[in-house]
């Protein structure tokens, strides 16, 4: 069997391969393995190598590896026992044995962008005049593509291949069609004196539309504290934008064209209010997501945070709470390398199961991965106020907020502040932070319970009861002992809160 690669194709990572004429799709990292495999086809490829190659020198699971190698195999029509294109050499490494052709794509025939959302990163412009802060800007994006090759669900054009247009006049339109990418991400970086100034745009390709800019400003003190804060912030301010504009890419589409990640998207704006009767509406689309993708992790993920939604604020019922249980396991495990999905899965096994030790696992796992991901810090600062982590929680929630201020989701941080400040008695804090949570989501009723128990405690008795009264319009079944119920934290920390919404007037 002969497999046909352009070698303009490899070098701008396109996940799509031919076999005997027919294209092979595959997920980011089983095509970036089979790919190096490929390049490297006249030697056995160490796993230390393939870790360097495919992971960025990540240390991940021998379950991971094994797990990606059987799905390149599988890919094209080998297996671990037939071995006929990716023969291993014992306590040696592996190796692609099958016969290749390269050819190069004509020149007038473009790249299509990709299924995913895909984004090319482009050299900065150094606007300070001076050559020998060349070296800063590049370093910055260097980051940023590091930085973004960490979210599961983007694709992102390497290093080597942008920097072929740094200095050159050229335009989104343009490298959109060249590299087969969706999102173009353009930048400048001015240092005055100890002043240092990074902006940043992101543009859709294909009608040269801006859709996010901003500008971040530091001081130079420790050069490499400064890029890791700046080249942060821009992801955290990135990420979130281009999940808004894929779903409304989504929400353009036929609904006869539908696949699981276009069906996901769709169920985002659903899940993202943590309410109950719009959780049902999300895990309509979700369920037919996974009978697409069966470990489509992501989408795993957000299923069980859709039936922890309807267990906690739906009626506790037994088979609700099993659903969550056991899509936010589906979600750890198929999901080890996805920050989002991990973040997900631990929080709903720590609100179903109450194992924290599990649920901080892979919460911690996923800011290794991401360490620029705001939900992740959210549903840590929630997780770690439960168990009476105050400093952690504020610390993380503060992290979540700073790195994400326009996120839709960045209520999650919040609640957690406001849970924090609430057990360590700050009540002002408290009700701050609830306030800040309901302006973000105003569907969701835990910040409004949280703004009502913390105005109990100021003395503000009125402003607790109108809060108290916005809790039951929100959540209609909602009781104290429901809530008591859940279980979410220690006896002591419960009774106080619940304590307070009794005195509001709200439902035994």
């Amino acid at each position: 069997m002969q497999f046909r690669f352009g070698d303009h194709v490899l070098d701008v990572a396109r996940r799509e391969l031919r076999r005997s004429g027919e294209p092979i799709t595959l997920e980011p990292q089983v095509f970036d393995l089979l790919v190096h495999l490929i390049r490297n086809r006249d030697r056995v490829v160490t796993k230390d190598d393939l870790l360097a190659s495919v992971w960025s020198g990540r240390i991940v699971s021998e379950s991971t590896l094994t797990s990606r190698i059987n799905s390149a195999r599988k890919a094209i029509g080998d297996s671990g026992e037939a071995q006929r294109l990716i023969r291993t050499s014992p306590r040696k490494g592996i190796r692609f044995v099958g016969d290749v052709t390269t050819d190069a794509p004509a020149a007038d025939q473009p790249l299509m962008p990709r299924d995913r959302p895909s984004i090319a990163v482009l050299a900065f412009d150094n606007l300070s005049g001076d050559r020998e802060q060349e070296y800063f800007a590049d370093g910055i994006v260097e980051e940023i593509i590091t930085g973004l090759s960490r979210i599961k669900w983007l694709f992102v054009i390497s290093r080597n291949s942008t920097f072929i247009y740094k200095g050159k006049p050229i335009d989104a339109k343009t490298v959109g069609r060249e590299l087969g990418v969706r999102y173009v991400l353009e930048g400048s970086v001015r240092r005055s004196g100890d002043h240092v100034r990074v902006a940043g745009q992101l543009i859709e390709t294909e009608t040269a539309t801006q859709v996010w800019a901003d500008r971040y400003d530091g001081t130079l003190g420790d050069i490499f504290t400064l890029q890791d804060e700046l080249t942060m912030s821009v992801i955290g301010a990135v990420e979130p934008t281009l999940r808004k504009a894929e779903v409304e890419r989504a929400r353009r589409k036929r609904p006869d064209n539908l696949d699981a990640y276009d069906l996901f998207l769709r169920a985002l704006p659903f899940a993202m209010t943590a309410m109950p009767d719009h959780a049902d509406k999300a895990l309509h689309l979700l369920e037919q997501a996974i009978r697409l993708e069966p470990d489509y992790a992501l989408a795993h993920g957000f299923i069980a945070w859709c039936h922890e939604q309807r267990y906690l604020r739906g009626g506790l019922h037994a088979e609700t709470r099993e659903a969550a249980r056991s899509h936010a396991h589906s979600a750890i495990t198929v999901g080890n390398d996805d920050a989002m999905a991990l973040a997900m899965g631990g929080f709903v096994i720590a609100v179903m199961e109450r194992d924290y030790l599990t649920a901080l696992d892979a919460i911690d796992r996923a800011l290794a991965l991401s360490p620029s991901s705001a939900l992740a810090f959210g549903f840590s600062s929630i997780v770690r106020a439960w168990m009476g982590d105050t400093t952690t929680a504020i610390g993380h929630a503060g992290m979540g907020i700073r790195l994400s201020p326009y996120d839709p989701m960045i209520y999650l941080p919040y609640v957690g502040l406001a849970y924090a400040h609430f057990f360590a008695g700050d009540w002002a804090a408290a009700a701050n932070a609830a306030r800040k949570a309901s302006q973000a989501n105003p569907r969701f009723s835990v910040p409004c319970y949280l703004l009502t128990a913390a105005l109990i405690r100021l003395g503000c008795i009125s402003e607790a009861t109108s809060s108290a009264g916005r809790v039951v319009e929100l959540q209609p079944g909602f009781t104290v002992s429901g809530l008591v119920s859940g279980n979410i934290t220690v006896p002591e920390r419960m009774d106080v809160l619940a304590d307070a919404l009794r005195q509001a007037g709200l439902p035994e």
